[in-house]
């Protein structure tokens, strides 16, 4: 069974995760992470977008091909959570900015 979604995971979590690693030196620079929890929760999502880049390799790299759905599986979970996440970042962000 051949990959059809562990390529386009792993490009687009090592993109969103240098956005989620923008976001948190932005914060720090802006001396506003010490009076919002936000780069707390995107230090997460990064933890998360790193682990889901981590299993789509590893699928990527496999030759068992029930280990291959499990491993992308796995990280099409952590993607899908890691874009939630991000959406409640830029929601944060946004409505804390916009006072």
């Amino acid at each position: 069974m051949a990959n059809t979604t562990s390529q386009h995971i792993l490009n687009t979590s090592a993109n969103l995760l240098g956005f989620c690693l923008f976001v948190i030196t932005s914060l720090h620079i802006t001396d506003t992470a010490e009076t919002t929890k936000i780069d707390e929760f995107t230090s997460v999502i990064a933890l998360f977008l790193t682990f889901s880049c981590i299993f789509s390799f590893a699928s990527i790299r496999t030759t068992n091909p029930k280990k291959e759905l499990r491993l992308e599986t796995i990280a099409d979970y952590l993607f899908m959570a890691s874009l939630i996440g991000i959406l409640i970042i830029i929601l944060l962000i946004t409505l804390n900015f916009a006072k």
